[in-house]
């Protein structure tokens, strides 16, 4: 995978396991520095959230991520994001996730460029 810059890239969801919390309305707002990657999310049942990245050599994302959902309550998790370049130059990241809180389930997601 060459190597991507993903500062000001928004990112909706298109797919998710049903016990997680993202949905189409949720936005990602990306920054890089480096290696290093920072989003906020929010929208959907997600009333704000944050994840911590780093790029890994084989270009994935090892992530962990923390929201507040609208119930009011504190969600934790990791994930581990593959990246596909669309044809129209796009990203789209195929995504496989645990929570690290709750029931401590997994599943996995898809996030595409916007």
């Amino acid at each position: 995978m060459k190597p991507y810059n993903l500062d000001g890239k928004r990112f909706r969801s298109l797919v998710n396991s049903d016990n997680g919390e993202v949905g189409g309305e949720t936005i990602f707002v990306y920054a890089q520095s480096g290696d290093i990657v920072t989003a906020t999310y929010q929208g959907g049942a997600i009333e704000h959230g944050q994840l911590l990245a780093r790029v890994r050599s084989d270009g994935r994302l090892d992530m962990r991520y923390h929201h507040l959902n609208r119930a009011d309550e504190f969600m934790l998790g990791r994930c581990i994001s593959t990246p596909e370049v669309l044809a129209d130059g796009r990203l789209r990241f195929h995504e496989e996730w645990q929570w690290l809180s709750g029931d401590k389930s997994s599943g996995t997601s898809v996030i595409e460029e916007i």
